[in-house]
């Protein structure tokens, strides 16, 4: 097993609303020293919801994703706040953007995008025992709600304006989980 490096410094090199970017530099286990950029970890983590409604279909958001410049096709997610765990925090999201709540909800797996440049988590949660439920959000314009059947999530994965690599990861997993049920 590889001993982890040592961290000699941690320098903040900028700073946004939203980003931190710091400047990390290591020694290695050999004595070999590297300087390495990353995007700082800030915050409780974020949720990811696949609600599954009872015609298995799962709710879709469309949302105006500013890195691309576009309207996209995902699921609704968000920032765990203060004294949230990752369901409390699933359900409220799954409110604010797609107007249900969920009788059940359940972890199915925390992930990672980009570790080497970011340690930001993202936690799937799968919903079902769905309800009408709106809360106000942070969101600037209400986001339209599609359902689509899981049964043809194949055809969702071939459209391009749904291309977020963690939804279709989160809806791999449920799909699998789902048939194992």
């Amino acid at each position: 097993m590889p001993v982890k490096p040592d961290i000699l410094k941690v320098t903040a090199t900028a700073k946004s609303r939203l980003f931190q970017v710091e400047e990390i530099e290591l020694r290695f286990s050999n004595g070999v020293e590297r300087t390495y950029e990353r995007l700082a970890t800030r915050g409780r983590g974020a949720v990811m919801i696949a609600a599954i409604d009872e015609q298995e279909n799962v709710l879709l958001i469309k949302e105006y994703a500013v890195g691309l410049e576009d309207y996209l096709l995902t699921l609704p997610k968000g920032l765990i706040d203060p004294g949230e765990d990752a369901i409390e925090a699933a359900n409220r999201e799954l409110k604010e953007e797609a107007g249900f709540g969920a009788e059940r909800l359940e972890v199915i797996k925390q992930m990672t995008s980009a570790p080497n440049y970011m340690g930001h988590k993202i936690t799937s949660v799968l919903a079902r025992g769905l309800y009408p439920c709106r809360l106000e959000g942070d969101e600037p314009e209400e986001m339209e709600v599609m359902r689509w059947p899981l049964s043809q999530l194949d055809k969702l994965f071939q459209r391009e304006d749904f291309s977020e690599a963690r939804a279709i990861a989160a809806l791999y997993m449920i799909r699998d989980k789902l048939k194992q049920e």
